[in-house]
């Protein structure tokens, strides 16, 4: 199946029964499953190559935030097709807990409802919240151990101290400015930088709950869901937050969208 823009009704096309040059998107194949973040990584759909950025932002727009899903038939079954491929791939019903963020996008709870049809009767839910941005944090340890404490190949230190201390004078002015926003979104430049491993805390559980629940579960099997992965910084933010409890779970990732390579290095 594939899916094209309409540049004269300007809408997006879904044709469940073809393939064709132009596609924006389709169902993955051979390479729906992946290794990142350390775990399984399943993805439903990924974009051709030739597909620019301002068609990928406008139709992740249109998936996540368009007309209720299920007064969308082609919509429900784009994303009802990727779940029925993932239960081809993995048993959804040995599944004991799905977690997923917080969102606008009414994507991850249509998922969630569909992912049900598959699993077992006792399976759990848990959603993580954003956090204030007065708590975010920085890894500052880490980082000087993985950048500001490296050597050059005769021993030398790569930074000097002056360097260092500028480098940590930069991470509290920007921790300044995401401390002080009303609401606090990633920006792309974050993103991408080397500073977004060593970030923290833009997750939390949303209630006591839900965080004793995640500390008490041994040796279960733990699904993550979301409906866009492009930078990964949700999902890494949710393992974060997930094995700051426990890393006894077995857990397995899915992403409506994603990406071969996403942080495969993560």
């Amino acid at each position: 199946m594939g899916i094209t823009y309409d540049s004269v009704l300007q809408r997006f096309v879904f044709d469940f029964e073809h393939d064709g040059d132009e596609d924006i998107v389709s169902l993955t194949g051979s390479g729906y499953q992946v290794e990142a973040f350390g775990r399984c990584f399943y993805y439903g759909y990924e974009f051709a190559e030739q597909v620019d950025g301002a068609t990928r932002t406008a139709f992740i727009k249109h998936v996540k935030f368009s007309e209720p899903i299920n007064d969308n038939p082609d919509l429900s079954k784009f994303i009802r097709n990727a779940v029925d491929n993932l239960s081809h791939q993995i048993n959804l019903y040995d599944y004991n807990l799905v977690v997923m963020p917080e969102s606008t996008s009414k994507v991850n709870q249509y998922m969630l409802r569909y992912i049900y049809r598959f699993a077992q009767p006792t399976l759990r839910k848990m959603e993580l919240v954003k956090t204030l941005p007065a708590n975010i944090s920085f890894d500052m340890d880490a980082f000087e151990q993985q950048y500001l404490d490296d050597v050059l190949e005769n021993g030398r230190a790569r930074y000097t101290e002056a360097q260092k201390k500028e480098v940590r004078q930069s991470i509290s002015q920007m921790l300044d400015l995401i401390h002080k926003k009303d609401y606090f979104t990633i920006a792309k430049d974050v993103k991408k930088s080397r500073f977004r491993p060593y970030m923290m805390q833009f997750l939390k559980f949303a209630n006591e709950a839900d965080k004793e629940l995640c500390s008490c579960i041994r040796k279960q099997n733990v699904l993550i869901i979301d409906d866009v992965a492009t930078s990964g910084s949700t999902i890494n933010e949710i393992l974060r937050t997930l094995r700051i409890l426990n890393e006894d779970n077995d857990i397995a990732i899915f992403s409506l969208i994603g990406r071969k390579d996403l942080m495969a290095d993560a």
